[in-house]
Formats: C-alpha cells, structure tokens, sequence
C-alpha cells in the first residue's frame, strides 16, 4: 500500500475526485490533505471523505522539520499536488525524487512557468488564439513546470471558445485522467 498526501490550496474539484478514485484501492490510499490556506474549501471536502486535513501555511513549508514530520507522521510515499500554488522547497523536491506529482492545466512546455495557473493559463491560451489545448501531469522538479512528463491529454478548440469555456474543457480533462495516471505513475514506481 501506497501512502498519499494531496496538497491544495482551493476549492478541492481535482483533490475530492482522487480521494472518490481511490476510496476502495488495495494499492493507493490518501493519508492526508495538505493546504497552504487554512479557507481552501478543499479542506472541507476530505474532512467530508474522512481523510484527516491539515494547514500548513508558507511560513510553515519553509520549515523542513515542521513538513518532513507532517510526511512521517503519515508514512507519505507519494505527493500529489492538486491545485496546489506555492513552490514546492527544494528540500521536499529531494526527498520526494520523481514521487511529487502535479497536474497542469495546459499541454506543457506552452503556458508553464511562474505565474501561469488557473485561469491565467486560460487567458493566455485564447489570447494565442490555440487550436488546442490540454492538461499535462508531470513530475516536480525545481523548475517551475520543468519536471518530466508522464502524460499530456488534448481538447480541441475554436474561435469561438471563452477562458471560461476553456477551463470547462480543461476541468473534463482533469477529472477523466488525472486520478488514473496517478496511480500508473505510482504503479510503475514501485
């Protein structure tokens, strides 16, 4: 059995689909929410799924006793980030070598880098007028949406598409493939 921590720092969409995917696993099982903002809704969505949650603010990432006790405590093996904004420390990057997983909501290496999440990745997409777009799970390095790729998965779109319409399609794609390439990913690592 596989130990799980998902770090969040919203309203949870990606981090409740996991914790549903993976309820009745005899291989994977999510040990712990972890957010950087103790009013992130995804906090209330594991307390509704049982699953202990915890806050751990920026302050406290910046503290690796404080972080690396929190993954003991709960015999992490893998950490998935789902939503999750702050910069993974490097010290975590390191101890956790090719076992952070993190989903981004366009088809890397296009729209990556700092301050390309949410819906600003959106925004940039329609503005390049894309006829595609994607999500792409990859491992964390610490270059910001550097890590190696496990898998991208594409949408098509039009001129016609919104940012929003574009994030609809984008939220599909996430909650269709991101639990399942988790678990591939943590299959093939074993």
């Amino acid at each position: 059995m596989k130990n799980i921590a998902i770090f969040v720092s919203g309203n949870g969409t990606n981090c409740e689909n996991i914790i549903n995917y993976f309820h009745d696993s005899k291989e994977v099982h999510v040990s712990v929410v972890v957010s950087n903002r103790e009013d992130a809704y995804a906090l209330t969505r594991a307390k509704n799924h049982n699953v202990p949650a915890v806050v751990m603010t920026k302050k406290d990432f910046a503290d690796e006793q404080k972080i690396m006790n929190l993954m003991k405590e709960y015999s992490i093996d893998y950490i998935i980030l789902a939503g999750f904004l702050l910069m993974v420390p490097d010290y975590l990057i390191n101890a956790y070598d090719h076992k952070i997983i993190n989903i981004h909501p366009a088809l890397l290496p296009k729209f990556g880098g700092k301050g390309m999440y949410g819906m600003h990745v959106h925004e940039a997409v329609k503005a390049a007028g894309e006829k595609e777009t994607g999500i792409t799970v990859h491992y964390v390095s610490s270059v910001c949406d550097g890590g190696d790729i496990i898998s991208q998965f594409k949408t098509a779109l039009t001129p016609e598409d919104s940012a929003d319409d574009i994030a609809a399609k984008i939220h599909v794609l996430e909650q269709a493939h991101f639990p399942q390439v988790i678990e591939q990913a943590i299959r093939a690592g074993k």
